[in-house]
């Protein structure tokens, strides 16, 4: 029998990198997934697995996301990804930059958490699995001011879940990535001008000489759903390759 057989997940940012990947694993791995994208043709690839059903969220919109639960009803796993990396220093900052990333990183899952915990307690409880970084819960690196301070917070919402909800059978842990190769990473080091030197320099740092795969972030994103992972809770989960070892 597979891991996630009979199980429900609603899970975020599913268009590309690790969503995507961890639509699809849990796909395999038997549950019914609820794959969900502000992007709605980024879905595209998703959408003909027979166990995905596609739909559109903008996860900082808290009417869409109650009504999508209300929709799905009970949950066995949230698997909450949305996220985006801001650039520079505290005194590059902009109120409007931290403004949205706070929206985004961490009051997308605030909502998410709070639409589905009702129905998931109801129903013997489930897993919640947030994707931090290892930015902000377990370390700190140049030039990432406004992404640490938001994805630190992620593991302290993380750990304030566990602790509430630990005699309700409900789980929630994060995963802190390392850098993963992406769309979104493709673009930042587009975006920094001299592609093949910001590329040499985001490897420099990783003591495996490679970056991540977004489907090795889904395969611990799996097991955390699963009862394998059955006595893990409130843990951050660190996979990067040894960065910050």
């Amino acid at each position: 029998m597979k891991r996630l057989e009979g199980k429900t997940v609603l899970a975020t940012a599913c268009g590309q990198g690790i969503g995507k990947a961890a639509a699809l694993r849990f796909a395999s791995e038997g549950a019914k997934v609820f794959a969900t994208d502000l992007n709605e043709a980024s879905l595209n690839d998703v959408a003909d697995n027979e166990n995905i059903i596609a739909r559109k969220l903008d996860v900082t919109d808290t009417d869409a996301i109650k009504a999508l639960a209300a929709e799905i009803g009970a949950v066995d796993v949230l698997f909450n990804c949305a996220g985006f990396v801001h650039a520079g220093t505290i005194l590059d900052a902009t109120d409007e930059e931290w403004n949205f990333a706070w929206s985004l990183n961490v009051t997308s899952m605030f909502h998410t958490i709070q639409a589905v915990l009702p129905k998931m307690i109801e129903n013997g409880g489930g897993s919640i699995v947030n994707v931090s970084s290892v930015l902000g819960p377990i370390n700190g690196a140049p030039n990432r001011f406004i992404y640490t301070a938001t994805k630190a917070a992620v593991g302290g919402l993380t750990r304030s879940v566990a602790a509430d909800f630990i005699n309700q059978g409900v789980r929630c842990n994060a995963i802190c990535p390392g850098t993963v190769e992406s769309p979104s990473l493709e673009e930042r080091l587009h975006a920094l001008g001299d592609y093949e030197k910001a590329r040499k320099e985001f490897l420099a740092r990783q003591p495996m000489g490679r970056l991540g795969k977004p489907e090795e972030i889904a395969a611990l994103a799996a097991y955390l759903a699963s009862e394998e992972s059955a006595f893990t809770t409130g843990r951050m989960h660190v996979i990067d390759g040894g960065w910050t070892m």
